[in-house]
């Protein structure tokens, strides 16, 4: 529940910041990712990551690579009429 709550609260400071900052041509974006394969994840109970991965759309966890694409879109100016954006990259867990 404590990680939940600090996703939240990063998503809803993003916005916050957006709308501080837009007007000074400062944009502020975030990246939600979805189950991963992290040092954090390995001590997970198998039967965990099972659920995870059955319950993941295309059906594995993301790996570092995976979010690369998100990073650069957000850091360069293909996003520049972008700000305040969560962007989800979590291999459709979020559609079910």
């Amino acid at each position: 529940a404590n990680d939940n709550a600090a996703k939240a609260g990063v998503v809803h400071l993003t916005k916050s910041c957006a709308a501080e900052w837009a007007s000074r041509g400062v944009r502020v974006n975030c990246i939600s990712p979805g189950h991963s394969i992290t040092p954090m994840t390995a001590f997970a109970p198998p039967e965990w990551k099972a659920t995870w991965v059955s319950n993941t759309p295309m059906g594995r966890l993301g790996v570092p690579e995976d979010y690369m694409g998100a990073v650069v879109f957000l850091a360069s100016d293909a996003s520049a009429y972008a700000t305040g954006l969560d962007l989800i990259v979590d291999g459709g867990y979020v559609l079910w």
